[in-house]
């Protein structure tokens, strides 16, 4: 019946969610003895000492027959209300998610209540009070078998966190043919090369250093049957744990007779441990020895690397 009970009270009030927890009120505690001494002084609202949290001063006020202002007749009217404003700058705003609490005695736990759906409540110079007209009905609050009133004593609590926006954070674009995104790299005395791999000069585009890796003689897969090209982040071995740059790009050996070029486009996520993306078999060493194919002249070979889309990530504050 209790829950039932405390349903009912919920969809009375509107909006309002109702749950138990068996931990206390994080920030504030108001213990009241003798509740029915405190009745019989026909208080129509009484208001809590001043305590801190977040940085901020509160107090609560509560209306033990309801606040009949509102829609609290009937009821347990509960609010929390900023206090010392007038130490807050000019047009002061404060921003919270805060919960009110009921201790229920009989089972050791706290009644929480809040905003349906937790919506922020935002205090300022003409609203400094947010609450529950409706936090408990009387009927449960007064029924010794709900734990609420106990012994003539009750506990209520509140639960403040304040939201303060650092105004950090990040912007992340993705940039179609980012400025200077490409560079065409001439290797001169291709044929006198060893067979290590070989880096251009770098390139920045979307404020990252880039740089083309060719092994003449291949690598991994490609090792002894074709030439390897890749693209390399430099400095990617130094990148943030789990800190990824996308890149969608062209690799290019260009024919220097005809117009026929090798080309491949590729997309890729780069990270600290897999900086340098590209092909093994990028093409065959066979077409590229062959001087009658052109893509060798004046032993030289002429490779390009050209950057389509870019993730861009920068930080603001």
């Amino acid at each position: 019946m209790e829950n039932k009970k405390e349903k009912c009270d919920s969809m009375s009030s509107g909006g309002v969610t109702r749950s138990k927890r068996d931990l206390p009120p994080m920030h504030y505690t108001l213990k009241i003895e003798s509740f029915s001494l405190l009745l019989k002084t026909k208080v129509e609202k009484y208001e809590s000492d001043v305590f801190e949290a977040g940085g901020y001063k509160w107090r609560l006020c509560l209306y033990p027959n309801g606040n009949t202002k509102g829609k609290g007749k009937g009821f347990v009217s509960l609010y929390l209300q900023i206090e010392n404003t007038s130490n807050l700058r000019h047009r002061w705003e404060v921003t919270t998610e805060f919960k009110l609490f009921v201790r229920d005695h009989i089972n050791d736990k706290y009644l929480t209540v809040r905003e349906s759906d937790a919506s922020v409540k935002r205090f300022h110079e003409m609203k400094t009070e947010w609450g529950f007209d409706q936090l408990l009905s009387l009927e449960t609050f007064n029924d010794a078998s709900k734990g609420y009133l106990f012994n003539d004593g009750c506990v209520f609590g509140a639960e403040i966190f304040v939201i303060k926006p650092t105004g950090k954070g990040e912007l992340l674009s993705m940039v179609k043919k980012p400025a200077n995104g490409s560079l065409t790299w001439k290797i001169k005395d291709f044929s006198k090369l060893d067979r290590k791999s070989h880096l251009s000069k770098a390139f920045t585009a979307g404020g990252r250093s880039w740089r083309i890796d060719v092994s003449p003689e291949g690598y991994g897969e490609g090792k002894g049957n074709s030439l390897s090209v890749f693209l390399e982040l430099v400095g990617g071995c130094k990148l943030p744990p789990k800190k990824t740059v996308w890149a969608e790009y062209k690799l290019r050996v260009l024919n220097q007779r005809h117009d026929n070029h090798v080309e491949k486009t590729t997309s890729r996520w780069f990270t600290s441990s897999s900086h340098t993306r590209g092909f093994h078999k990028f093409m065959p060493l066979g077409d590229l020895r062959d001087v009658s194919k052109g893509y060798v002249r004046n032993d030289t070979l002429i490779v390009e690397a050209e950057i389509l889309t870019l993730s861009v990530s920068k930080l603001f504050s």
